[in-house]
């Protein structure tokens, strides 16, 4: 069997990695750098590519009973694979969650809803609506001053985002829009034309529910 510094250069993927970075490496590429060595009679290319089809034929329902099934392949390498792809379902697919309504939005706020001062957010959007990135913009009354278009616009802008929602708690559990959070919306959907960054939506929410400013006409 062989490990992965016995390849060629040309055939190594970690070589591969480092010269091209690791957006250049095909999936048994990246696998065969998880495993590091293959296994009795089976070098680690030949192993990862076997792996690699089972990802293809029913990815969603890989575990390690199925991973034992491949030839050769023990419970330590099978372990390191399923943990892997169980790290990538906690925090790179939650990362990537799609916004498809006010209550998505209301729902990724929930660290929020008890909160005592007023806390202004903006939630980063690819064009398939894909979350990029949560950012507390300001904490205490809303006012103008506070939320300026700069601060909630630069982390779209560095990301290259499509789009933005912004949204803000009333710890008094009133959902009705005053006439600063209107006046905050409108200047804040003006600066977004002329980025071309859209301004989707604006939430006003507490532990007892939400509005959305577009559903109600405002936006």
């Amino acid at each position: 069997m062989k490990k992965i510094n016995e390849l060629k250069k040309f055939e190594k993927p970690r070589e591969k990695l480092l010269e091209k970075g690791v957006g250049a490496l095909k999936d048994y590429e990246l696998v065969a750098i998880l495993l590091g060595s293959g296994v009795k009679g089976k070098d680690v290319i030949k192993l990862s590519r076997e792996i690699v089809k089972l990802f293809r034929d029913d990815f969603d329902s890989i575990d390690l009973e199925k991973l034992l099934q491949i030839h050769g392949l023990g419970i330590a390498k099978a372990s390191q694979i399923v943990s892997a792809i169980e790290l990538s379902k906690r925090y790179l697919l939650k990362q990537y969650k799609i916004i498809t309504s006010a209550k998505d939005v209301y729902e990724e706020l929930k660290e929020y809803y008890d909160k005592k001062q007023e806390y202004f957010l903006s939630i980063y959007l690819d064009g398939a609506n894909r979350i990029c990135q949560k950012r507390v913009v300001t904490i205490g009354t809303l006012n103008q001053s506070l939320v300026h278009p700069r601060e909630v616009f630069a982390p779209a802008i560095e990301n290259r985002c499509a789009s933005i929602i912004v949204a803000h708690n009333h710890p008094s559990n009133n959902l009705t829009p005053s006439s600063e959070d209107l006046s905050v919306t409108q200047k804040l959907q003006q600066s977004g034309k002329i980025l071309g960054i859209e301004l989707l939506d604006h939430i006003i929410f507490s532990k007892d529910g939400f509005i959305s400013l577009k559903e109600e006409g405002f936006l």
